[in-house]
């Protein structure tokens, strides 16, 4: 899910890694609890590492860059194995010896730094839905789901994210696993957790290093190889661009055979998207959005938060209307009111939230990000014929639930 607000307005980037699964280290529901995998699973990137010709065993030591003049880890990246070691009950040699080989990536750092214009960059919600609500994600979006129906319908039932949603995310994140990265992880976090290029922002410092712990311990479990895994310029994973922590917390094995395999497994991959969200509070039989006529001050209504501040309640005592369509669950749910802003053109696009939009910004956290994922959704899924996120009373119905005109 992680990728930070400048990336997320430029344009060729984000034809590239639109947003990525994060986690930070907290407790939840694991992968296994909410997907139905064993206790034997493991994560691995087969695709991957099966093309290195050297295994762990064979491969030289490569001396990194954040190593001292004497050769020893530099006093901070020390300070950090050893609180790694600690925190996570593994040797400190293997540790050093990880972080020993990790080596600065420019191009990550670039691509993380700031503007160098001043100023707020102005969000445009038109040009970014034209991004990724494209003719191209849509098309093989179809062809995605018609590949994958048994699985994705598997993981649908399963927990109750819609197959529209998951691949809808899956597409705007990797174009269905055309652009999954190739920048190797280890060097990717090392840069971002000891070098980020913006120290007005510690804390995505201190995120980058989070994720860099989890991937130590990833490739202590064996469960990857941390010297040869690739991913995103932010260290995102996979058809899915799960971070270390998500990967380590919410993959899930889609086909049953003890592995998770997020890089070559389209059906471990589904599973984990499923997985994330429901653990992040998808609501079985809920829409997206609302099908609802908001009052005409909706605008000053509209939320900034990533959790609902609403209610059915509250939204009918101000004049709102509900809309034939998306059932009626969802006015027994906390609500939002958002503005998906277009400051360019000077318009405003309000729509009614539900908590599924808000487990979407889980995966990033942009409202900009939640909704293309439920538009291309929708597309989709009005041309597969079922799967709607929105409108639930009819299989393909065309009805974008919520969506106000612009003015």
């Amino acid at each position: 899910m992680f990728r930070p607000t400048r990336i997320l307005q430029v344009a060729v980037a984000s034809l590239f890694i639109s947003g990525c699964a994060s986690s930070h280290s907290d407790s939840g529901p694991s992968a296994a609890a909410l997907a139905g995998t064993t206790n034997q699973t493991i994560v691995s990137n087969d695709r991957i590492n099966s093309s290195r010709t050297l295994s762990i065993g064979k491969q030289a030591p490569v001396r990194g860059d954040f190593l001292g003049a004497d050769g020893r880890l530099l006093p901070e990246v020390q300070a950090f194995a050893r609180e790694t070691a600690q925190a996570h009950a593994l040797p400190l040699d293997g540790v050093e010896a990880l972080l020993a080989e990790a080596r600065y990536d420019a191009t990550a750092a670039r691509l993380m730094a700031p503007p160098a214009r001043a100023g707020r960059i102005r969000r445009a919600w038109t040009s970014y839905r034209q991004r990724h609500v494209d003719a191209v994600r849509i098309r093989e979006g179809v062809s995605f789901w018609q590949a994958h129906r048994a699985a994705l319908d598997r993981a649908s039932a399963r927990t109750g994210v819609p197959p529209s949603i998951i691949v809808a995310i899956i597409g705007i994140e990797t174009v269905y696993g055309r652009y999954t990265g190739d920048h190797r992880v280890l060097d990717t976090l090392a840069t971002l957790g000891f070098r980020y290029p913006d120290p007005n922002r510690p804390e995505r410092q201190a995120m980058f290093r989070e994720q860099l712990a989890d991937l130590i311990v990833l490739d202590h479990r064996g469960e990857l190889d941390a010297r040869v895994v690739e991913g995103s310029f932010a260290g995102a994973m996979g058809l899915p661009q799960f971070m270390p922590g998500s990967l380590m917390r919410y993959a899930a094995d889609g086909d049953g055979d003890g592995r998770v395999d997020l890089a070559g497994n389209t059906e471990d991959a589904i599973a984990s998207v499923a997985a994330f969200l429901q653990a992040h509070g998808w609501v079985r039989g809920v829409p997206v959005f609302a099908p609802v006529a908001l009052p005409a001050d909706a605008v000053r209504r509209a939320q900034d938060g990533l959790k609902p501040e609403t209610d059915w309640a509250a939204l009918r005592a101000a004049g709102a209307r509900a809309l034939p369509g998306g059932g009626t669950a969802w006015q027994a749910q906390p609500l939002g009111v958002i503005d998906l802003r277009d400051e360019i053109r000077g318009t405003h696009e309000v729509r009614c939230a539900t908590p599924n939009f808000f487990a979407i910004t889980h995966y990033n956290r942009s409202y900009f990000y939640a909704a293309s994922v439920a538009d291309l959704a929708h597309e989709i899924a009005d041309r597969i014929g079922y799967g709607d996120p929105n409108r639930l009373d009819g299989p393909g119905a065309r009805a974008a639930a919520g969506r106000l005109p612009r003015g």
